[in-house]
């Protein structure tokens, strides 16, 4: 009797089955869920991204978007911070042409960025020069973090410090040149002093940077080029002048213009250190919209002021990037 029990049994088992195995599904149902299951986690990856840069088009819209649209629609209008803003048209912008104290504070931006970027950009370029000649990794990683360190301090807290180290009367500097027997230097208190502390200043917080960056595309340029021109009797200085500069050109280009705008923004040294004088001679075009806006209480004029800095950056910027093709080389 118990013979047909077991013969139904093998019966119903599907084809291919194993005896003692739970049965297996088809191949093609096995492949659609293997199919199912890749396209639920391509759905899952896609979500992320999108959720990813919608976060980081909140952050740009936000805190940098916005502003400067508000920048814009505030220069059209006449606002003290306390009433009701005022419409007054290109008013603000009518006034800037006559006000000397904006053409003036854009005089000595414009001097201070100059001198300021030139510095940066040979000095970087200098010491990423002699940093990867170091055959020790363990010196050139010394030198990197030294020369970077200055950027993760604040520009603010930086500026105090060295206020009180070239003070003329009790600074570090004028005590030291005393012990050397050499006169004080009026640091602070005379134009060109204060204008070269600014400079100072200024190049060496941001020098490794621009350091950063140059030791970064030195140490991608191609060994067989370097090596081909070595074989070829090429002197260190021609090896400079005609293999690795402009090899680094892009990286000079990139230098020059992110420079250019920080500085031309600069802010921190001139209030902390000399709050744009002695006279005006540091008074840079920033701290001047700040000055007209937060202690003038004219918010419609500062903004004005502002548009007409971001329209000399465009300028420039644009004026760099026109003029690089004849220097910089992408090859």
């Amino acid at each position: 009797m118990s013979q047909p029990v077991r013969s139904l049994g093998r019966a119903s088992a599907p084809a291919g089955a194993r005896p003692g195995r739970p049965p297996q599904p088809p191949a093609d149902d096995a492949t659609a869920l293997r199919r199912r299951a890749q396209s639920r986690r391509g759905r899952r990856e896609a979500l992320f991204g999108y959720a990813m840069v919608a976060s980081a088009l909140v952050v740009v819209v936000v805190f940098t978007v916005a502003p400067i649209v508000a920048s814009f629609v505030l220069a059209l209008f006449r606002w003290d911070g306390i009433s009701s803003p005022q419409f007054v048209g290109l008013d603000n912008f009518d006034a800037l042409l006559g006000d000397n104290a904006v053409t003036h504070s854009l005089l000595v931006t414009s001097g201070l960025a100059v001198m300021i970027v030139f510095l940066q950009v040979a000095l970087g370029l200098g010491l990423a020069l002699m940093v990867a000649q170091r055959a020790s990794k363990i010196v050139r990683n010394l030198f990197r973090a030294a020369f970077f360190l200055p950027m993760l301090a604040s520009a603010a807290s930086i500026s105090i410090v060295m206020a009180y180290v070239f003070n003329d009367q009790f600074g570090v500097i004028n005590y030291y040149l005393g012990l050397l027997h050499l006169p004080e230097v009026s640091w602070l208190s005379s134009t060109g002093g204060a204008t070269a502390t600014i400079v100072l200043v200024a190049v060496w917080q941001q020098l490794g940077f621009t350091f950063i960056l140059f030791v970064a595309a030195l140490g991608s340029l191609p060994g067989d080029v370097l090596e081909a021109a070595q074989i070829d009797g090429a002197s260190s200085a021609r090896l400079f002048w005609r293999i690795k500069l402009p090899l680094i050109s892009p990286t000079v280009l990139f230098a020059s213009t992110v420079g250019l705008i920080n500085t031309m923004q600069l802010f921190d040294q001139p209030y902390v250190m000399t709050k744009g004088g002695p006279g005006d001679s540091t008074y840079t075009t920033v701290l001047l919209v700040y000055q007209t806006a937060f202690q003038n209480l004219q918010f419609g004029y500062a903004s004005a002021i502002s548009v007409l800095l971001f329209a000399v950056l465009l300028v420039i910027t644009a004026v760099q990037f026109t003029t690089s093709r004849k220097w910089v080389f992408y090859s």
